[in-house]
């Protein structure tokens, strides 16, 4: 089973997931986008909210309506898992550009701060540019955080003292991608070996953006 499927199984202990077959041997994605519908199909994951996006504006998930939406959930002073998980999430969107603009033109990129407390829209904008001009960058109060992250089935805290200014967060870190309607489709294969031992994965992001971007 790979690590996509085992975020699902463990996802599902809390969201009882309608759809966990799509994890069992024999089955996967393929069979899935077959019948039309991702291994995610009917999990409550998601939902409207009020954030604040980069440019201190704002926003909403209802804004993204019409968009496929690939979320990642993270902070900025994440010494290194963001980063380099952006690297291959970012890098698998551009391949995919490359591809089929027009499909890739379709998918939002999101960034969900889970540092509220740091991660302010100033020091988001220049972070989340660096990785893509399309690249949203969005945080709030602790409480939307804490909504949102309900909502989306994300659980992080805060490692060692918070009044410290290099604390860590620990947190969630599998990418959702979610469809023009805003329900969830399946999980990005972030993890997933790619054919570029270079590279890592960005080619399984990719591939993964070319079956289910319609």
């Amino acid at each position: 089973m790979n690590k996509a499927c085992q975020a699902v199984l463990s996802i599902a202990l809390t969201l009882s997931l309608p759809t966990l077959s799509a994890c069992g041997p024999g089955a996967g994605a393929d069979n899935a986008a077959n019948a039309g519908e991702g291994p995610l199909a009917g999990a409550r994951i998601g939902g409207d909210f009020t954030l604040t996006d980069q440019d201190g504006k704002p926003a909403h998930w209802s804004d993204y309506k019409g968009k496929y939406r690939l979320v990642y959930f993270g902070y900025t002073y994440c010494p290194d898992v963001c980063p380099v998980d952006l690297q291959k999430i970012i890098g698998g969107l551009r391949r995919f550009e490359k591809q089929d603009g027009a499909r890739s033109a379709k998918v939002q990129p999101v960034f969900i701060s889970v540092d509220p407390g740091r991660d302010t829209p100033a020091l988001i904008k220049p972070w989340v540019a660096a990785f893509h001009p399309r690249l949203i960058g969005l945080t709030g109060t602790a409480e939307q955080i804490e909504a949102v992250k309900k909502s989306f089935a994300v659980v992080s805290g805060i490692e060692g003292d918070a009044k410290a200014k290099d604390y860590l967060v620990s947190h969630t870190r599998t990418p959702y991608f979610f469809g023009p309607d805003g329900d969830p489709i399946a999980l990005v294969p972030v993890d997933e070996p790619g054919t570029d031992a270079d590279e890592g994965s960005p080619d399984a992001v990719a591939a993964f953006l070319n079956q289910w971007v319609k």
